[in-house]
């Protein structure tokens, strides 16, 4: 990358050229996946679903006993100008946490005063009108071999990448990860269906599901839109013989899924549904955009 296409990235308290961008061989987050991470997407240079990503931030470092020593305005100060140093219209921007840097390697955690590390980057991308928003992803399934504190959104996504890999692999778009014959979650997003009687299901909220904040969104759009709402597993042949299946993220909003496993849902085409609340999802992410 040329010095005229360097991002601004910050790292601990200073914005800097993502060439110049440095932590510690040492960083907890690097040695031990010690760390959790958000990413706020952004629409017309403003933030959506912020206090979401930003709450369960807090929820994610207080389950991992992680000092977060700022509170949602000054996180929201530093994202802002991100985006402005960026000019970043349309895009993310990642978060990621870590406990920090005490010298040797060690598996205990450092003393409670050991500062930790809080880096933030942009990445521009084109979220409303993205290839897989209008003609859905194919996905595969794969078995959900990931730890089982999956509620707490950690760095850890060594699995998750694996089973993107073995997705594209297979000549799909995506993985849902499976346990015990039932859909856990996409490997970076929510997994909903729609059966033939007009009801959307999703999984309900437990250890074994991340809680999308995407997704909480989409059951108050659901609610607003007097769609009936399930919060329940579903295995993938349920899935498979559904009405409509889609996956909700804040990288990809409401995303129809067309084929799973190579089966074909409903005529092959993205659902009425899916459409209709992601078009619901963009609209509304713009009203209470900051």
């Amino acid at each position: 990358m040329d010095e005229m296409t360097q991002r601004t990235v910050y790292v601990n308290g200073e914005y800097v050229a993502e060439r110049d961008a440095r932590v510690s061989i040492f960083d907890r987050g690097f040695l031990l996946a010690d760390g959790v991470y958000e990413v706020s997407s952004v629409l017309e240079g403003k933030l959506i679903d912020f206090p979401g990503h930003m709450g369960r931030l807090k929820r994610s470092a207080a389950e991992l006993e992680m000092a977060l020593p700022w509170d949602e305005k000054a996180l929201l100060t530093i994202h802002r100008e991100l985006i402005r140093r960026n000019a970043l219209a349309e895009g993310m921007v990642y978060l990621q946490l870590t406990r920090g840097s005490a010298g040797d390697r060690d598996f205990g955690y450092p003393d409670t005063d050991t500062p930790p590390t809080l880096v933030l980057f942009t990445q521009a991308k084109s979220l409303v009108d993205s290839r897989s928003g209008s003609e859905g992803i194919r996905v595969v399934t794969q078995p959900d071999w990931r730890w089982a504190r999956r509620d707490i959104k950690t760095v850890q996504l060594l699995y998750p990448a694996m089973a993107k890999m073995a997705a594209k692999a297979a000549g799909a778009d995506d993985a849902w990860m499976v346990e015990d014959g039932m859909v856990t979650e996409g490997a970076s997003n929510n997994a909903w269906m729609l059966t033939h009687d007009g009801t959307l299901v999703t999984r309900e909220l437990s250890h074994a599901i991340l809680p999308g904040i995407t997704r909480a969104v989409v059951l108050e759009i659901a609610e607003a839109l007097s769609l009936r709402v399930e919060e329940r597993a579903f295995s993938v042949e349920e899935a498979q013989s559904a009405k409509e299946c889609f996956v909700t993220s804040a990288s990809s909003f409401v995303t129809p899924v067309i084929a799973i496993d190579d089966v074909s849902i409903g005529d092959g085409c993205p659902g009425e549904v899916a459409r209709r609340l992601r078009a619901a999802y963009i609209e509304e992410s713009r009203r209470r955009a900051i």
